[in-house]
């Protein structure tokens, strides 16, 4: 069988040149865009918009390694070329995202207009086996081929978000809480993310992690250089390289489980071919050579067999989202980005952030959503004592 490859290109800053180098590069070595999209096609890039942050927050994708796809594209002749995310923040909207991060001007600079992600409708994907239809952005049902053009960065839910993670800014930004809501945990949510795949159908997918996010992410992380671009066709594969390089178990990753079950890629070491400028080098000799064993990401599992022992103390050794009243300003964006109708984080108007652990769902929509990175994970001593690290 044959092997699905990755590429890792190694580089170190963001200089516009250089990343220009390094991402035709990438994409020469993985065979070259023309042999992915036909030029006659109408092409997406989506980048990662998640929300309204300079570009050395780490938060979105660099607007370097933006800018050098569309550079490849318009060079080889794509005409039909647009892109656009639809930001999980419930206040900010895709154009302000994009100008915030500088992703608006080299889009300008191109010739590549934005993609209507405020609206869209309803696309029934009867082949689901977790969601059966979703919500999708106009500008994704109207496009041939999407280029993912993801952020490596931490995530509260699934430990890490990539490839995977990143499809679900296909879905209209007033929408993503319902999916939260309907899909709650941390497996539901990444079955669902795998339908999406399914349903979307990326064709190219590129990781910029010059610059990563590690810690409390996927917005009030730190910024952390890991200093690769990485480049598939197969997302699972990407992320599970992603995995690799921060000594995190893939099979610990839910999308990377549930993205290999529903058949969007492979995860296992064996079954990747990672191509760098130094040459095809194994799953151990990128971690070790790339790797950084330091990289703050949460790698513990909570061990079953003490688990059904404490069950009745589940409540406390469940992680859960937490509010430093330092560092709260009473925004009351956690309440607005809150998915459960009844509203587990009550804040604003001068109220600081308080919970109702009885109703939250762990989702942690708050805590990607809080403009003062005053929501954290909360692991307990109990729950770091049985396993979770």
């Amino acid at each position: 069988m044959a092997k699905h490859p990755v590429v890792l290109i190694p580089l170190d800053h963001y200089e516009q040149q250089s990343v220009d180098a390094a991402v035709a590069r990438g994409l020469e070595m993985l065979g070259g865009v023309e042999s992915i999209i036909g030029k006659e096609e109408k092409v997406l890039l989506k980048p990662n918009l998640l929300g309204k942050a300079l570009p050395q927050k780490a938060v979105t994708t660099h607007f370097s390694v933006f800018s050098a796809v569309c550079k490849v594209l318009k060079e080889k002749g794509y005409a039909h070329v647009s892109y656009g995310d639809s930001p999980g923040h419930p206040t900010t909207t895709p154009e302000k995202a994009a100008e915030a991060c500088g992703i608006a001007a080299e889009a300008k600079k191109w010739g590549v207009p934005a993609g209507e992600f405020n609206s869209g409708s309803v696309v029934h994907f009867p082949e689901g086996k977790a969601c059966k239809s979703f919500y999708l952005c106009k500008a994704v049902q109207e496009t041939d081929a999407l280029i993912n053009i993801c952020k490596m960065k931490t995530h509260a839910l699934e430990r890490i978000t990539g490839a995977v993670k990143n499809m679900y800014g296909c879905i209209t930004g007033v929408n993503k809480a319902t999916g939260h809501a309907h899909f709650p945990s941390s497996e539901a949510f990444a079955d669902m993310l795998a339908d999406l795949h399914r349903c979307v159908k990326p064709r190219l997918h590129i990781m910029d992690g010059i610059m990563a996010m590690e810690g409390n992410g996927p917005t009030s992380g730190t910024p952390v250089a890991m200093n690769v671009l990485l480049f598939s066709l197969d997302p699972v594969a990407l992320d599970s390289v992603y995995a690799a390089l921060v000594h995190l178990d893939a099979h610990m990753v839910p999308t990377c489980v549930s993205g290999a079950k529903a058949g969007l890629g492979v995860m296992e070491a064996d079954e990747i071919e990672i191509v760098t400028p130094d040459g095809v080098l194994s799953m151990e000799e990128v971690q070790r050579k790339y790797g950084n064993p330091d990289f703050d990401v949460f790698r513990g599992v909570m061990k079953k067999h003490l688990l059904a022992k404490f069950m009745p103390l589940l409540p406390f050794l469940q992680h859960r989202p937490r509010a430093d009243m330092k560092k709260c300003v009473a925004c009351g964006i956690c309440e607005q980005s809150c998915p459960v109708p009844e509203k587990a984080v009550h804040a604003g108007n001068g109220q600081k952030a308080r919970y109702d652990y009885k109703k939250c769902i762990r989702c942690y929509c708050c805590q990607e959503m809080c403009p003062a990175k005053a929501i954290e994970v909360y692991r307990s001593p109990w729950n770091k004592l049985l396993g979770g690290k």
